[in-house]
């Protein structure tokens, strides 16, 4: 969708009076988009990373994955800073302090390249996804803030819908930059080569992995400069924060908690099928890590058509229950994706991508709805709960590795009762987020 189809979108009527976003913050409420397409594809560019540095450095499930643990638990450590930023400054001073760690991070990539090294690779990550957590702590709340309180629950859906735009873009990358250029060699034909062919394969194949992250600092830059040179129109700026007082409102704000509960199990259930998705359809079909990811793209191609789909639907039915009837389906599908055979049980696990559309801006609008003066901090909440992400993932890693629920499915066997069955995890997940939406439903409108 172009620039033009986006600002007509903007001027949707929620309730035939009220604008999504009012017209003097459109300019500024497409650059926030841009956020949210740069840090959707970078996450699930990241999520490639998993299986490419699987391969490349020989690695278990539960080794590669800690790409995530680094990734998402930089989310953790750095939203609460991120939430005193704005809050002692401004929403325009967080995106640029996200975007310009980003592009430390992303310089990171150079050495780790050149000297082979996972950690670098890992802590460059760490730095890079910090940027990415001040970004999103703060480009969450600044959309709520660009016009009435009615409309934010819609208004961060509209933003967030571009999120999977680029996640596809994300994935594309992944598929043609990096793991399309993942040398054929196995596991077992790496272990008998000779460490110097061995050393040149692997360095091929890390500079393909650093050249999209590299290269998308140009992209970062572009948008940093457009914020250095804007005026905040919001006025957030010198406000003080008792950080105590704030956190005790918020603790005692039942709906809050549980959405940061049911954020932390949603995004570590998004993660994780993400995640693991290639390696499920590597092991039912017997197919590369390349073609592996066409799956991939179809579900998120189907996690964009629902994420729209499901923002129409919000004019109709309240967000609360919609998010239920979602989740439910969700249920449904994840256990396709355990029992049925192979074909059906791959549309099962697209499927899925489909029930976590709408889950993310839905759990975050419903639980910032009211907040008033301490929606920053509550947002930075919301955003740590994708720790979630850091612990879910490599959990589910460690149910593949070692069969934890393979008993569950008698009528499979070895490896793919164990990747099949490691679905339970994500299948918990859904049922936390019902129960938030079952719990709102009489309550936000």
């Amino acid at each position: 969708m172009n620039g033009v189809e986006c600002q007509e979108q903007c001027k949707a009527d929620s309730k035939g009076s009220l604008k999504v976003v009012d017209k003097e913050y459109r300019i500024v409420f497409l650059m926030l988009v841009s956020c949210f397409i740069l840090w959707g594809l970078l996450n699930n560019m990241t999520d490639n990373l998993v299986p490419a540095f699987g391969k490349i450095f020989m690695m278990k499930a539960v080794d590669s994955s800690l790409v995530q643990f680094a990734f998402y638990g930089a989310y953790a450590v750095l939203a609460i800073p991120a939430a005193l930023i704005i809050k002692k400054y401004s929403f325009r001073h967080g995106v640029l302090i996200g975007l310009g760690l980003y592009v430390i991070g992303a310089l990171g990539y150079i050495p780790a390249t050149l000297f082979q090294n996972y950690n670098i690779f890992l802590v460059s990550i760490f730095i890079l996804a910090g940027g990415l957590s001040i970004l999103e702590t703060t480009c969450n709340p600044y959309v709520i803030s660009l016009g009435s309180e009615e409309t934010s629950i819609r208004r961060i859906n509209y933003a967030q819908a571009f999120n999977p735009l680029g996640s596809l873009m994300g994935l594309f990358i992944a598929k043609y930059m990096i793991l399309g250029h993942l040398n054929s060699a196995t596991y077992e034909d790496r272990i008998k080569m000779d460490p110097m062919k061995l050393e040149t394969i692997r360095q091929g194949e890390l500079i393909w992995v650093c050249i999209p992250y590299v290269a998308l600092i140009a992209v970062a830059m572009v948008i940093w400069i457009f914020f250095l040179r804007s005026k905040s129109t919001i006025k957030d700026d010198g406000e003080e924060l008792n950080f105590i007082e704030s956190m005790k409102k918020l603790l005692k704000n039942k709906i809050y908690v549980f959405g940061v509960i049911s954020q932390f199990f949603y995004v570590g259930m998004q993660i994780a099928v993400w995640t693991w998705m290639t390696k499920y359809v590597m092991t039912l079909k017997s197919v590369n890590e390349a073609e592996a990811v066409e799956i991939y793209i179809i579900a998120m191609v189907v996690f964009i058509g629902m994420r729209w789909i499901c923002t129409y639907f919000m004019k109709m039915f309240m967000p609360a229950r919609l998010m239920s009837l979602i989740a439910i389906i969700g249920i449904i599908v994840t256990l396709g994706t355990i029992y049925l055979p192979a074909d059906n049980a791959i549309i099962c696990l697209i499927l899925i991508s489909g029930c976590m559309s709408l889950m993310f801006p839905t759990i975050y609008g419903i639980a910032l709805k009211g907040l008033g003066e301490e929606v920053k901090l509550g947002a930075a909440g919301l955003i740590m709960a994708i720790l979630g992400g850091a612990l879910i993932t490599p959990y589910m890693g460690r149910t593949i590795d070692n069969g934890t629920f393979a008993s569950l499915a008698p009528m499979y066997k070895g490896v793919e009762a164990a990747v099949r069955t490691s679905y339970y995890v994500p299948l918990i997940c859904f049922v936390v987020i019902l129960l938030y939406g079952i719990a709102n439903s009489k309550k936000i409108k």
